[in-house]
């Protein structure tokens, strides 16, 4: 063939390449004829009653019996500093589960909880950390037709009584591991169900017990998409954590679609060391692989020293991460397993686009699967990012997808302020933003009439359920749910997480993303963590920038300040700064941005913009901004 011939074949295959990573036309396709298959299953099961997921294991344990369902590997060793490969391989001994003994050991578990009076019409709480145990009671729960409550381990006093007395369990199950957590206020809890600890009496129990099968009656055949399959807290950064309903729609079907989308297979073992009172490790990790008849190796708890030797030990091939877990693992000591392993995607979210290449590139990971979804909300937003196109994106679909999702799913709605929707004065409609303005995402209800079929909310909060909902929003008797989450569309359809509603805020009558502040305060050399909120001073409009940023003070801060205003707007810039040792997180690696917003000033080691410097806060100056004699 001609050389001339060639080189036009080659421009016209890297055109198409091209083409379909923006235009996703054949990705659609696909995605779609993968999504009717499931879909058809799903429906199948529905028609026969077998909405609940214990169907799922037990068709596993019957197709599948001998294939490997649970992995752990168990922490036996303490790491040494400085540890070989060998040495943090000896660490741990792998425990494994097929299919077949993963289902016989639900049915063992179901049988003890039933002889505590468990049946079909309870709930039962389990506070527990990551464990073979926590799986088996789980699935046990929804053997007997009972409703599971996930509880946050971390959690004692009255945060661990308010969420026991919001699920009104017939039995609280504890892992004796966070009995420190428990015993405090172990007869508080006692007051309102039997607490009992999983320790060794309670494994003889379960090992000398007879397998029982409930009968399918049992296991609620009358139940629709839209009812209760679990209770997942939220994180309670904004009050006392709150029960979310977690339906079948979402647990099931949801978790399916979410496999497809993020490239799960049946020849995967997908690793989660993120709690499994989460969504993210319990629904979108263990329910999606399983879902698809893969694997689920289970970390006990997220570690930088010894992440990629779990990953590495247990073959996993799809990893899970959430928030600054990248950045943590960026930020880690150097593992001899990081490059050592067989991953192909890391799936999550909250990665920023900061970290994103950086972590594929250092760890040799060739896609990054993040979402973008909440506990409580209707629908997630999926980027299955490779190569170079897509980078920091929550959403990437193509053209048919899309069109779908907006017109049938979901929308972004203009803001006004930092917290509402802005309305058309003449005739109260919200409208969508333009190209590139951020928006809140709102999920559509298809029946306004029946909110609870597509967002059933929160579990005996019907006010917190119903503040959610925004009626008459694009046309006169609609309904869609708030996420509470800024995000915009670009030219190419992507969608990015710009910020949380009410992170974002006004100042000098500006709009500020804290999360493209904290972007910038990042690339500073020596800062590896930071994050920004908008703090009240008294005689001043709006919300200050305050910068919370992690480790030692650098060692110019008039540089730094320059290299801020380099690249941000005056108003964007934090007119305060504050090194501390260690931000505050929650157990699935969230900053808690709460607490920093009702920071007193002028606090320890805060310094302020004073003119195109930083300089210590003291008594004496902060008098003066406050009382507006100097202004910001």
């Amino acid at each position: 063939m001609p050389p001339y011939k060639l080189q036009t074949l080659a421009i016209a295959a890297l055109a198409a390449t091209y083409l379909e990573a923006r235009t996703l036309f054949l990705e659609d396709l696909d995605t779609a004829a993968r999504v009717l298959s499931g879909a058809v299953s799903l429906l199948v099961d529905r028609f026969r009653g077998r909405i609940n997921f214990f169907y799922v294991i037990e068709r596993l344990a019957q197709s599948a019996p001998t294939r490997r369902a649970l992995v752990f590997p168990r922490q036996v060793k303490p790491v040494p500093a400085g540890a070989t490969a060998a040495e943090l391989e000896a660490a741990f001994e792998i425990e494994t589960f097929t299919f077949q003994q993963l289902y016989t050991r639900v049915l063992k578990y179901a049988r003890v909880l039933a002889n505590n009076g468990v049946n079909s019409s309870h709930t039962v709480a389990l506070d527990c950390m990551n464990c073979p145990e926590f799986m088996f009671v789980w699935f046990a729960v929804w053997s007997l037709g009972a409703t599971p409550a996930f509880i946050n381990y971390n959690l004692t006093g009255n945060g661990l009584v308010h969420c026991i007395k919001t699920a009104s369990p017939k039995l609280v199950l504890v892992d004796p591991a966070v009995s420190d957590k428990v015993d405090p206020v172990r007869k508080d809890l006692e007051a309102l169900a039997p607490v009992v600890y999983m320790d060794n009496d309670f494994k003889t129990q379960v090992a000398q017990a007879e397998p029982l099968r409930a009968p399918d009656e049992a296991r609620h055949p009358e139940h629709k998409p839209w009812d209760t399959a679990c209770y997942i807290y939220t994180s309670g950064t904004t009050g006392l954590p709150k029960a979310a309903i977690m339906s079948w729609r979402k647990a099931k079907d949801g978790s399916a679609v979410f496999a497809t989308a993020t490239g799960v297979t049946s020849a995967d073992t997908v690793y989660t060391a993120m709690p499994l009172y989460h969504s993210t490790a319990s629904v979108l990790g263990v329910l999606a692989a399983y879902n698809k008849g893969a694997a689920v190796a289970l970390g006990h708890k997220f570690s930088t020293t010894t992440f990629w030797t779990q990953v590495k030990i247990t073959d996993a091939t799809y990893i899970q991460y959430v928030g600054e877990t990248g950045r943590y693992l960026l930020n880690g000591p150097v593992s001899p397993h990081e490059r050592s392993h067989k991953v192909r995607v890391a799936s999550g979210n909250g990665m920023r686009p900061d970290v994103w290449e950086r972590f594929k590139e250092r760890f040799g990971i060739p896609v990054v699967a993040e979402f973008f979804a909440s506990t409580e909300g209707p629908l997630a937003t999926t980027n299955y990012q490779r190569g170079a196109f897509g980078v920091g994106a929550v959403g990437r679909y193509g053209a048919l997808v899309s069109w779908l999702m907006l017109e049938y799913t979901h929308a972004l709605a203009k803001v006004d302020g930092e917290n509402e929707l802005w309305r058309d004065p003449m005739t109260g409609l919200c409208r969508s933003p333009s190209t590139g303005e951020a928006g809140e995402l709102l999920c559509r209800i298809k029946n306004p009439k029946k909110a609870h079929e597509t967002f059933q909310g929160y579990h005996g909060d019907k006010a917190a359920t119903e503040n959610k909902i925004l009626r008459d929003v694009f046309r006169k008797g609609d309904a869609w749910v708030r996420s509470g989450d800024l995000l915009r569309k670009d030219s190419h359809g992507l969608l990015y997480f710009v910020d949380r509603l009410g992170d974002t805020f006004r100042w000098k009558s500006e709009n500020v993303a804290t999360g493209e502040v904290e972007a910038v305060v990042c690339a500073y050399e020596g800062i590896s963590q930071a994050i920004v909120v908008g703090v009240r001073v008294p005689q001043h409009e709006g919300r200050a920038g305050f910068a919370v940023i992690e480790g030692e003070s650098v060692a110019d801060l008039g540089k730094f300040a320059q290299f801020l205003l380099a690249r941000l707007p005056r108003y964007a810039v934090p007119v305060f700064i504050q090194f501390v040792p260690a931000i505050a997180r929650t157990g699935n690696n969230k900053v808690q941005k709460g607490k920093y917003r009702e920071q007193k000033f002028p606090g320890t080691d805060i310094y302020w913009l004073d003119g195109d410097t930083y300089v210590k806060l003291d008594d004496a100056k902060w008098e003066a901004i406050s009382s507006g004699k100097v202004k910001l």
